[in-house]
């Protein structure tokens, strides 16, 4: 049996069919939705390893279906949109799309998109299916940070708030936000951040780094609007400005500058 399911949500017949073709092609196991109800019982019923949403769904709200699937899976989602929605866009990376992609769209590129989502997320969505039983014990856990009163589970792909609450990281937003913690108080341009979160070739007028960090700062910083920890760096990108000690159980390893 294809444990690389795919769940297509789209309601154009012609697009699902190609992309049902396509993926099967690349061996992936397909199922399909044209409503949002049809796209829970596929959900609740069988092991999917990732979405593709089509954000114009007729009666139903793309954007909501996400923000739902979402709230009750951490199954990766891709958006489909057009290329004008840029609005479409950012809001489906805010209510936790792991990426986009606009049509009309080469075939290529949808398989490659499809495949580098999986590669990124294999390892969390294996350990939300077998949770490990002693995840509880601190002396046991892996590597973790702490950072301006938060915590950072790599293992887990989770971040506590100051409060202690799941901050719900989407693995998007988490691997951006290990890339600066393995790298604090260094200046990273928007073309070191594409390559070490695993992004394709980007455009001088491509603003997805721009807008994972918009939403990766709404969730960590204590204000938004005067970021403190992912600080701009004008004409150049972004730095992590807050110190991060790195912990290996309940001991504390080092510091990081």
């Amino acid at each position: 049996m294809n444990n690389q399911n795919v769940l297509i949500v789209e309601d154009d017949p012609k697009i699902r069919l190609l992309l049902r073709n396509v993926l099967q092609d690349e061996g992936f196991g397909v199922f399909e939705a044209v409503t949002a109800a049809e796209a829970f019982a596929v959900i609740n019923s069988t092991p999917i390893k990732l979405v593709t949403l089509d954000i114009h769904l007729g009666a139903d709200n793309g954007i909501e279906l996400a923000r739902e699937i979402r709230r009750m899976s951490h199954v990766p989602i891709i958006i489909l949109t057009g290329r004008a929605d840029v609005i479409d866009r950012v809001v489906g990376l805010e209510v936790g799309a792991d990426d986009y992609i606009t049509k009309p769209f080469h075939i290529r590129e949808f398989v490659a998109r499809v495949r580098s989502v999986l590669r990124r997320v294999a390892t969390s969505t294996e350990k939300l299916v077998h949770p490990v039983a002693t995840a509880s014990d601190p002396a046991e856990e892996s590597k973790h940070y702490i950072f301006d009163q938060m915590t950072a589970f790599p293992d887990r792909m989770e971040l506590l708030d100051r409060n202690g609450a799941d901050c719900g990281l989407t693995s998007g937003d988490f691997k951006l936000l290990s890339v600066f913690l393995t790298r604090p108080k260094r200046v990273l341009s928007r073309d070191q951040l594409m390559d070490l979160t695993g992004g394709l070739e980007w455009s001088p007028l491509d603003r997805t780094i721009d807008n994972q960090i918009a939403r990766l700062r709404k969730k960590i910083e204590r204000d938004p609007s005067d970021p403190k920890l992912i600080k701009t760096v004008r004409g150049v990108g972004y730095i992590f400005a807050c110190d991060v000690q790195s912990v290996i159980g309940s001991g504390l390893s080092e510091n990081s500058a």
